[in-house]
């Protein structure tokens, strides 16, 4: 049954003010642009108005499992699982998440590796109503997981039986082997009849919960609800025309929000999930849709895949070449957007003769405000932060108020209690109306496509023995380094106390010691100085090998 609660059209018109905006905002807040910048603003500043067909996105699974039981949902390593046979898995599942106490509105840590028993674990706990918490198992140290675990209070962990050991799981917790219990003999529990919750899930409940990397070394969970997901999934061009019969890749680590893009993306249009084993690019080649990030997809060969249809980008700045590459095979999207605005709030399909490669426009009942410092809006083409509005943002971060009001804010132009998000994004609109990016206006980077924090890497060598002060750069779009004073600190203890406290991706290739970090004429660190002296170490270890 189509369901079609989501009621964001009636939110979705920009005005100029409401009375549950900040109380320092001035009657007009548009009054110091032109009359031709404030028609401008409301225009570009807001995306298509529509209403996704559905506003549960487990239902729309569910939908093409009964439809098409025998359809292939997914395949991995040469093994396979039918739409049919997913959802009987899921629905077993569900039904054991409700007798271990899991309820609408609960979190359940999902710490698995790619694979087919993910799928049924990340089903199951949308059909038991709960968010799904997503870790890689094989890449996350135990005591991130421990973290995730007190933060998101999840009470059941669903893992595989590889790496059920290695679970830092709390007294009172229980941590259930998704493919052993897909294994055990069915007694008809979960098949027959869909799974029934103790409560209806309403689209405002938690789909997943991400975790970014935080300013203190711990990383801070942000709850991506229904009304969230379905609205970038399940309206063009988020849904990257996604249908029956095509095959989309699986290549991303599943704690990064752009793999729930993948997943999600695909199974609730019914396609087939390819999940990729140890070699990327073969997987690509096979595949009709591919999402990644702009350094996952450099290292594709694109004339190489000749079933491509679609490639889109996100997670970091792509470049022009890669994308003019890319366009010139298939329908080539460049895509913006943080987490805590649902995996991307801006996307542009690029053509490789367009003048410039942009990050688009906002996607459906979205919207993006170019503020300046004072939070008014920035004439057309004047540089400023990118906010984000409608129906794209979440609802803020667990358990962090502090955080949440820096990073939140009421949205004076769609108002009605809605909020917007501070992206952190420095952007201009061109004169017709697309986003252009221009970096961040913090320390905060991407890596890998990852988000980190570098303070939260310096702050775990500064905890270190010895260590007085840290500083960690990103040497490149896969690579972190750090420098840290005095001399006696051990580079090699710095970089392993990184490694167990944070993911893979904030490790540094390097932690070079020094009697004392430069210091700049105001005081400041050198950063400029620090990386010029890292290629010169870089190459001098190059030279020597």
């Amino acid at each position: 049954m189509t369901d079609l609660s989501n009621e964001s059209g009636r939110h979705m018109r920009i005005h100029t003010l409401h009375h549950d905006a900040r109380p320092d905002w001035p009657a007009d807040p548009l009054r110091h642009l032109s009359g031709m910048d404030r028609r401008l603003f409301q225009r570009f500043g807001q995306g298509p108005v529509t209403t996704p067909p559905w506003s549960l996105i487990h239902q729309t699974i569910e939908r093409h499992a009964t439809a098409s039981p025998l359809a292939v949902a997914a395949e991995h390593l040469g093994e396979t699982i039918t739409y049919g046979e997913l959802d009987r898995q899921a629905g077993r599942l569900a039904a054991r998440l409700a007798r271990l106490g899991v309820r609408p509105g609960d979190h359940v840590a999902l710490f698995v590796r790619r694979s087919i028993p993910m799928l049924v674990g990340l089903l199951a706990t949308l059909k038991a109503g709960a968010a799904y918490v997503p870790q890689d198992a094989g890449l996350a140290p135990p005591a991130q997981l421990g973290h995730v675990i007190r933060t998101a209070s999840t009470r059941v962990i669903l893992t595989t039986s590889g790496y059920a050991d290695r679970i830092p799981a709390p007294p009172g917790h229980t941590v259930v082997p998704i493919d052993t219990a897909m294994a055990e003999p069915f007694d008809g529990e979960g098949t027959g009849c869909p799974f029934a919750p103790a409560r209806p899930v309403t689209p405002d409940d938690g789909c997943y919960v991400l975790f970014t990397s935080g300013t203190t070394g711990a990383p801070n969970g942000v709850t991506v609800t229904h009304r969230n997901v379905c609205n970038l999934l399940l309206t063009e061009p988020g849904d990257l025309g996604m249908r029956p019969g095509m095959r989309v890749s699986q290549i991303l680590n599943v704690a990064f929000d752009m793999a729930a893009w993948e997943i999600l993306g695909c199974l609730s249009h019914g396609a087939t999930l390819v999940i990729r084993g140890a070699d990327i690019a073969e997987t690509v080649r096979r595949v009709d849709v591919v999402i990644a990030t702009p350094t996952v997809l450099s290292a594709v060969e694109p004339e190489l895949c000749g079933r491509i249809k679609v490639a889109a980008v996100a997670g970091e700045p792509c470049p022009r070449a890669l994308a003019d590459r890319w366009a010139r095979v298939c329908t080539f999207y460049n895509a913006c957007g943080p987490t805590e605005t649902t995996i991307v709030n801006t996307m542009q399909r690029h053509d490789p003769a367009a003048l410039r490669l942009t990050i688009g426009r906002p996607t459906p009942n979205n919207t993006v405000y170019v503020l300046d410092a004072e939070r008014r809006p920035c004439a057309i083409g004047e540089t400023g932060e990118m906010w984000a509005g409608g129906d794209c943002v979440s609802a803020g971060y667990l358990h962090n108020p502090r955080l949440t009001a820096e990073r939140y804010a009421p949205d004076p132009f769609l108002g009605g209690g809605r909020l917007m998000f501070r992206t952190r994004d420095l952007g201009r609109w061109t004169p017709d109306g697309e986003l252009e990016h221009l970096g961040r206006t913090d320390d905060q980077v991407k890596v890998r496509g990852f988000r980190v924090e570098l303070d939260s890497v310096s702050a775990v060598l500064e905890a270190v023995p010895g260590c007085v002060r840290a500083v960690t750069l990103k040497l490149d779009d896969r690579s972190l380094v750090s420098f840290a004073a005095p001399l006696r600190v051990d580079p090699e203890t710095a970089r392993q106390a990184v490694a167990r406290a944070l993911p893979y991706y904030c490790v540094p290739v390097a932690v070079h010691t020094l009697p004392a970090l430069p210091l700049t004429s105001r005081g400041k660190v050198d950063k400029p100085a620090l990386l010029r002296l890292a290629a010169e170490r870089r190459t001098a270890g190059e030279v020597a090998s």
